[in-house]
């Protein structure tokens, strides 16, 4: 398998993960009491590491191979999306995940996760629909 097909398997993967993330599990985090959401959330963000790290991981290592050795514009594009949604992740959504843990949650933060949410969202949509029309194109 060369690396844009490995590349474009990791995108989707994330592309699917992220759209899951955006429509099923934020949005059900205002379905949990207080109590609840911190047991469960705390389980939650332990189980779905297993499954976005290698994915985020994948990804990103990918886009960097790519642009080192097949170097074009999209490439490089593409890449500085991918760094992007990775600072979003550790600066934004790690700090507000560990907030929910340890019970500092209301309406208003979950909301906001929600919201914030859709700019990875968009940035991983974006991503895979680039990748694969450079592949298809």
């Amino acid at each position: 398998m060369n690396t844009e097909i490995a590349g474009l398997v990791f995108d989707f993967g994330m592309l699917v993960l992220i759209w899951i993330v955006q429509l099923v599990i934020y949005p059900g985090l205002t379905f949990y009491q207080r109590p609840d959401l911190m047991r469960w959330h705390k389980q939650y963000v332990n189980r779905i590491a297993y499954i976005v790290m290698p994915l985020m991981i994948g990804q990103l290592s990918l886009a960097i191979v790519k642009v080192i050795t097949h170097f074009d514009i999209i490439h490089l594009f593409l890449l500085i999306l991918i760094i992007v949604v990775w600072m979003q992740t550790f600066f934004q959504f790690v700090p507000m995940h560990n907030r929910i843990s340890f019970g500092e949650v209301d309406e208003y933060s979950i909301a906001r996760i929600i919201q914030k949410n859709w700019w990875r969202t968009t940035l991983l949509t974006i991503v895979f629909f680039v990748h694969l029309s450079k592949i298809v194109f």
